[in-house]
């Protein structure tokens, strides 16, 4: 078995996000654990998606987070990455060379209400009509639509922290904000959950694909790498992401779908599959809740892109008028 160098200073590539430091030191923290005496260095790096305001979709997606931290793993620049599965592309394959050699065990998938600090407001429901909501996934405005058509949704991007600061008035902002959707395991990490006042149930608005966990990426052909993060491996969250992002890829989907999908593993070891894609004002939709052997999560996720197909998601995914 390849061994770790311990006299190797590992590096850390990530983006220099408040939230996506903490990630990182997370993992070095694992990583040290794992092998006592190991230097880790963090290279941080601030992306052309981090730093573009507007629409993602115009700059080339969500994929962006990624790609430039990717290259620097391909390079040799660092050693690994830390990616959001979220946040990875899902309608092309993994960069030539690279490997996800490890899922963290995954966090709260849930997403979160917040209001502007100091108000008295608690549920969606309490919001008047026209109130403006903030959110930066296409996903949410989708289902919030479903719930609450007479909301004003409104995309607010930047970094978790960023965008609180954007809904208490303390960073300026185009829109006065009545409330914000985030993910639960953001405000974890930034150790902001007291500020999260209605939780959605999975029910309510299914999670994004790969939603709350943490994939870590390496070279291929880095015996010693892959070993070591073999050994932070959780098998269920690997088996239930494959499945996800099978079904993502199955349905070519981007950034900028309203696409969600969830799989869990039941008391039976078997995966139980959901999946839903939203026109993205939610007016359409369709859905599929597929189940199968964990031991070949891929096709289930494929058989769950299938029986959306064959619901119109791709007229859907392509905003082809019903």
């Amino acid at each position: 078995m390849n061994t770790f160098p311990t006299d190797r200073t590992l590096r850390i590539g990530t983006r220099s996000s408040p939230m996506a430091l903490a990630q990182a030191h997370l993992v070095a923290d694992l990583l040290r654990k794992e092998e006592p005496g190991l230097q880790v260095e963090l290279v941080p790096v601030t992306t052309e998606a981090d730093l573009w305001q507007g629409d993602l979709a115009k700059l080339g997606g969500k994929g962006l987070f990624v790609k430039q931290i990717d290259a620097m793993v391909q390079q040799g620049d660092v050693d690994m990455a830390v990616h959001c599965m979220k946040d990875v592309p899902g309608d092309v394959a993994v960069p030539e060379g690279l490997v996800f050699a490890a899922f963290l065990p995954r966090d709260d998938v849930r997403d979160v209400l917040l209001f502007p600090e100091g108000s008295a407001l608690r549920t969606l429901d309490d919001l008047p009509a026209g109130a403006a909501l903030a959110t930066s996934a296409v996903r949410r405005k989708a289902q919030v639509a479903r719930m609450r058509q007479d909301l004003e949704v409104v995309r607010v991007r930047g970094a978790v922290g960023t965008r609180i600061d954007k809904l208490d008035g303390r960073k300026p902002v185009d829109t006065v904000l009545d409330a914000m959707i985030v993910a639960t395991s953001g405000l974890e990490r930034l150790e902001l959950t007291h500020r999260g006042r209605q939780v959605f149930t999975v029910d309510e608005m299914l999670p994004a694909v790969g939603a709350g966990v943490l994939g870590l990426e390496c070279r291929d052909g880095d015996g010693p790498m892959t070993g070591l993060l073999a050994r932070l491996n959780h098998g269920r969250t690997m088996a239930e992401v494959t499945a996800e992002r099978a079904m993502l890829h199955g349905l070519q989907g981007h950034c900028n779908s309203p696409i969600a999908g969830y799989c869990v593993t039941g008391q039976d070891g078997r995966l139980s599959l959901r999946g839903m894609v939203f026109s993205e004002d939610g007016s359409a939709f369709v859905r599929a809740h597929v189940r199968g052997e964990s031991s070949d999560p891929a096709a289930l996720g494929a058989r769950a892109a299938a029986e959306l197909l064959g619901q119109g998601a791709r007229e859907i995914i392509d905003g082809i008028p019903h």
